[in-house]
C-alpha cells in the first residue's frame, strides 16, 4: 500500500473519512474510551504505548504498523506501559493476514528481530508466525 506523504499528520479519523464517526454513547471501559480518543488524535503525536494499544486491538494496522516499525527500529525492546518489549509483542503478535497482506513490513520486522531472536525470547516475547522464517 503507498501511503500518501502527508499521512502520519493525520488523525485515524480524517485518514478514513469517518464524518459519522461518534463515540460509545454507555459509558466506555477505559480502554474503549482511549481508542476513541486516539482516532482523534495525528499519528505522529502517537506515544510507543498508544501504538501498543491500537496495535493490541488490531485498530487501523496498514498505519499503525509502519509506525511502529519505525520506533522498534530505534529501539527494538520500546516500552509501553507494561514492560520492555511490549510494542514489539503486539507486532509480532499481529493477525498472519496482515502480513500476508504486506510482505514488505514483514521483512522490516523479521530484519529487525532476526539478530535479536534469543533476546527475544528470553524476554518471553514469542517470536510467534516470524519464528518459522528467521
Amino acid at each position: 500500500m503507498k501511503l500518501e506523504n502527508t499521512w502520519k499528520d493525520k488523525s485515524l479519523i480524517n485518514i478514513y473519512k469517518m464524518t459519522d464517526f461518534r463515540p460509545t454513547e454507555n459509558p466506555p471501559t477505559r480502554l474503549v474510551k482511549r481508542c476513541e480518543e486516539l482516532l482523534s488524535i495525528p499519528l505522529n503525536e502517537y506515544s510507543v504505548e498508544d501504538l501498543r494499544l491500537m496495535i493490541g486491538q488490531e485498530f487501523c494496522l496498514e498505519y499503525l504498523i509502519p509506525l511502529a516499525i519505525e520506533k522498534l527500529k530505534i529501539d527494538l525492546f520500546a516500552e509501553g506501559d507494561f514492560y520492555p518489549g511490549d510494542l514489539l509483542k503486539n507486532v509480532l503478535n499481529t493477525r498472519s493476514e496482515f502480513w500476508g497482506q504486506n510482505p514488505l513490513l514483514y521483512k522490516e520486522v523479521a530484519d529487525l528481530i532476526w539478530s535479536r531472536r534469543n533476546r527475544i525470547s528470553s524476554l518471553g516475547i514469542s517470536l510467534g508466525q516470524f519464528g518459522n522464517d528467521i
